[in-house]
C-alpha cells in the first residue's frame, strides 16, 4: 500500500545508530496511536452504553403503559378510552424497544468488537515485544562489555570461549527479537487504519439497518393514529382552558360575595345565626385544655347549638333540622333571652358560672359517648371503657395545674439532649452509656386495662386514630424523644425544655404498628390514675419518621443495658458484702491470735518471775530470755545430777 512507512528488517543485524533513531520514531508513533485509540474506544463505549440504556428505558416505558389498566386511581375512574389508547402506545413503543435492542446487538458486534480486539490484542503485542527487545538489547550490551574486557596478555581459552559463546547467543536473540519487533511495528501501520475504519463502518451500517426497521414499523396507519391522538390532546387542552376561565370567574364572584365574611365577627343582622344545624364543619381555637373559642359571634352561637342538638341525638331522627327548629323555638319561648355575646365572653373568666360550664359538659358528654362507642368496637376489651383521650402534651408552663405535668415526672428545666453538662449542673442522664435522639409527634394517650399484651398498643392506636378522624384533630406536637438507660424524655425542639419524662422501669410494654412502621407506642405503669389505690397503665402513641422499629429497638436496648447494670450492681454489692464478711472474720481471727499471743507472753513472764532472781555485781536484776533460762535450768539440773552421783 503506497504511503506506508516501514522499518528496514534487513538492517536489524547491523543495528546502526540510524536504525535505532528510526526505531524511536516508530515507537513514538505507536504510543500516539495507543493514546488516540483509547480515547476513541471510550467514546464508542459511551455510544454503546447509551444505546443499551435507551433500549432498557424504552422497554420499561412500554411495560408501564401496559400496566396502566391495572392501576386504581382515586379520581381516575374506569376510562376505557385512555386505557385502550395507552395499550396502543405500549405496542408501538415495544416495537421500537425491539428495534433498539437489535441496534445494541449490531453495535456490539460491528463497532465494539473490532476496536476492542485492536486495543486488547495488537497494542498489547507491541508493548510486549518492546519489553522483550529491551531485555535482549541489555543482555547483548552486557555480553559485548564482558568480551571487550578480556585480557590480551594473559588469555584463558576457557574464559574466552564462554564469553564468545555468550556474545553469540545474546546477539542471535537480539537479532531475532528485533526482526519480530520491526515486523509488528510495520504491521501496525496497516492495522491502525483497519481499527479506525471498521468500527465506523459497523456503526453506520447498524444505524442504517435501524432506520430501515423504523421505516417499516412506522407506517401510515401509525401516523393516522398519532394525528387522532394529537387532535384529542388539543380538545382536552381547550376544555381545560375553558374550565379554568370558569373557575377564575367563580373565584372572582366568591371574593366579591364573601367580602363581608372576611370580618372576624360579621353583623348578625345581615348573617343571622342558624340554630337548627345538626352538622357543622370548621375550626375552634383551643384555650388550654377545655375552653374553646370561636372566631365570631355567629360561629359561637352555631357551635353551641350544634353541640346541644347532637347531645340530644336529634340527628338520629328522620328530619333532624325540623325537630331542631321546634326544640329551639320551644326553648326560646320558655326562657328569658340569652345574654349578649360580650356577657358570655366575660363569663369565660374563672368567676363566671354561665354557659361555658354547660358547653363543656355537653362537649364532654359527647366525647365520652363517642369514646364509649369506640371502646365498644374493641374485640378484646383491652382499653378501659369511658376512657378520655388526651390529644396534646401539657406544656411546662402549665405545671401549676394539678395532676397533669407533675404526675409524669415533668420538669421545667432545660435539658441538653446530647448529654453535655451546662451551667455547672450535672445532667441526669450524663452517666448513661446510651443516648439516642429521635423526632416524634404525639398523637394521644389513654388509660388501658392491660399492660402485658402488645395488642393493647395496637388497639390504642386504632382508637386514637379513629377519635382524631371523628373530631377532625390534625395538629400534632413535635418533640425530640431522648432514649437513655434511665428514662425516656420528650424535649421541646425549640427551647430544649423537658416536656415529659418517663422512668425506664415504668415502661412495661412497647411496640410498633404492624403495617405502618411510623406509628409506635409504649405503656407506662404508674400509681394513681383512675383508681388511686391501685396501679394504672397509660398507653402513649407517637408518630415518627419511619423509625418506629428503631425506637422500639432502642428502648429494648436501654432496658437490657439497665437490666445488666442492675445485675452487675447487685453482684457488686454481693461481692462487697462477702468481702466485708471476710474482712470482719479476718479481723476477729487476728484479734483472737493477738489475745492468745498476749496470754502466752503473760504466762512466760509469770513463770520467769517465780524462779530465784540472780543479782548482778551492781545490785541490778538480770532478766534472761526464754532460751537462756532454759539453758540455765538444764545446767542446774546437770549439776544436781553430778552431785547426787
Amino acid at each position: 500500500m503506497p504511503g506506508i512507512d516501514k522499518l528496514p528488517i534487513e538492517e536489524t543485524l547491523e543495528d546502526s545508530p540510524q536504525t535505532r533513531s528510526l526505531l524511536g520514531v516508530f515507537e513514538e508513533d505507536a504510543t500516539a496511536i495507543s493514546n488516540y485509540m483509547n480515547q476513541l474506544y471510550q467514546a464508542m463505549h459511551r455510544i454503546y452504553d447509551a444505546q443499551n440504556e435507551l433500549s432498557a428505558a424504552t422497554h420499561l416505558t412500554s411495560k408501564l403503559l401496559k400496566e396502566y389498566e391495572k392501576q386504581r386511581f382515586p379520581l381516575g375512574g374506569d376510562d376505557e378510552v385512555m386505557s385502550s389508547t395507552l395499550q396502543q402506545f405500549s405496542k408501538v413503543i415495544d416495537e421500537l424497544s425491539s428495534c433498539h435492542a437489535v441496534l445494541s446487538t449490531q453495535l456490539a458486534d460491528a463497532m465494539m468488537f473490532p476496536i476492542t480486539q485492536f486495543k486488547e490484542r495488537d497494542l498489547k503485542e507491541i508493548l510486549t515485544l518492546k519489553e522483550v527487545f529491551q531485555i535482549a538489547s541489555n543482555d547483548h550490551d552486557a555480553a559485548i562489555n564482558r568480551y571487550s574486557r578480556l585480557s590480551k596478555k594473559r588469555e584463558n581459552d576457557k574464559v574466552k570461549y564462554e564469553v564468545t559463546e555468550d556474545v553469540y547467543t545474546s546477539r542471535k536473540k537480539q537479532h531475532q527479537t528485533m526482526m519480530h519487533y520491526f515486523c509488528a511495528l510495520n504491521t501496525l501501520q496497516y492495522k491502525k487504519k483497519i481499527a479506525l475504519l471498521e468500527p465506523l463502518l459497523g456503526y453506520m451500517q447498524a444505524q442504517i439497518s435501524f432506520f430501515k426497521m423504523g421505516s417499516e414499523n412506522l407506517n401510515d396507519q401509525l401516523e393516522e393514529f398519532l394525528t387522532n391522538i394529537g387532535t384529542s390532546v388539543q380538545n382536552v387542552r381547550r376544555e381545560m382552558d375553558s374550565d379554568v376561565e370558569t373557575m377564575q370567574q367563580t373565584i372572582e364572584d366568591l371574593e366579591v360575595a364573601s367580602d363581608p365574611l372576611y370580618v372576624p365577627d360579621p353583623d348578625p343582622t345581615k348573617f343571622p345565626v342558624n340554630r337548627n344545624l345538626t352538622r357543622k364543619a370548621g375550626y375552634l381555637n383551643a384555650r388550654k385544655s377545655s375552653i374553646l373559642q370561636a372566631e365570631s359571634k355567629k360561629d359561637h352561637e352555631e357551635w353551641i347549638c350544634t353541640i346541644n342538638n347532637i347531645s340530644k341525638q336529634i340527628y338520629l331522627s328522620e328530619n333532624p333540622e325540623e325537630i331542631a327548629a321546634r326544640v329551639n323555638q320551644s326553648a326560646l319561648e320558655a326562657v328569658t333571652p340569652s345574654p349578649s355575646f360580650q356577657q358570655r365572653h366575660e363569663s369565660l373568666r374563672p368567676a363566671g358560672q354561665s354557659w361555658p360550664l354547660t358547653a363543656r359538659t355537653s362537649s364532654s358528654g359527647s366525647i365520652g359517648s363517642e369514646s364509649t362507642n369506640l371502646a365498644a368496637l374493641s374485640l378484646d376489651s383491652l382499653v378501659a371503657p369511658d376512657t378520655p383521650i388526651q390529644f396534646d402534651i401539657i406544656s411546662p408552663v402549665c405545671e401549676d395545674q394539678p395532676g397533669q405535668a407533675k404526675a409524669s415526672g415533668q420538669g421545667g428545666r432545660r435539658t441538653n439532649p446530647f448529654g453535655e453538662s451546662g451551667g455547672g449542673t450535672k445532667s441526669e442522664t450524663e452517666d448513661s452509656i446510651l443516648h439516642q435522639l429521635f423526632i416524634v409527634r404525639f398523637l394521644g394517650s389513654m388509660e388501658v386495662k392491660s399492660d402485658d399484651n402488645p395488642d393493647v398498643v395496637y388497639e390504642t392506636m386504632r382508637q386514637i386514630l379513629a377519635a382524631r378522624a371523628i373530631h377532625n384533630i390534625f395538629r400534632m406536637t413535635e418533640s425530640h424523644l431522648l432514649v437513655s438507660c434511665d428514662c425516656l424524655k420528650l424535649i421541646d425542639p425549640q427551647t430544649q425544655v423537658t416536656r415529659l419524662m418517663f422512668p425506664l422501669p415504668s415502661v412495661v410494654l412497647y411496640a410498633t404498628h404492624q403495617e405502618n412502621k411510623r406509628l409506635f407506642g409504649f405503656v407506662l405503669r404508674t400509681s394513681g390514675g383512675r383508681s388511686e389505690s391501685n396501679l394504672s397503665s397509660v398507653c402513649y402513641i407517637f408518630e415518627s419518621n419511619n423509625e418506629g422499629e428503631k425506637i422500639c429497638d432502642s428502648v429494648g436496648l436501654a432496658k437490657q443495658i439497665a437490666l445488666h447494670a442492675e445485675l452487675d450492681r447487685r453482684a457488686s454489692e454481693k461481692q462487697k458484702e462477702i468481702e466485708r464478711v471476710k474482712e470482719k472474720q479476718q479481723k476477729e481471727l487476728s484479734k483472737q491470735k493477738q489475745i492468745e499471743k498476749d496470754l502466752e507472753e503473760q504466762s512466760r513472764l509469770i513463770a520467769a518471775s517465780s524462779r530465784p532472781n540472780q543479782a548482778s555485781s551492781e545490785g541490778q536484776f538480770v532478766v534472761l530470755s526464754s532460751s537462756q533460762s532454759e539453758e540455765s535450768d538444764l545446767g542446774e539440773e546437770g549439776k544436781k545430777r553430778e552431785s547426787e552421783a
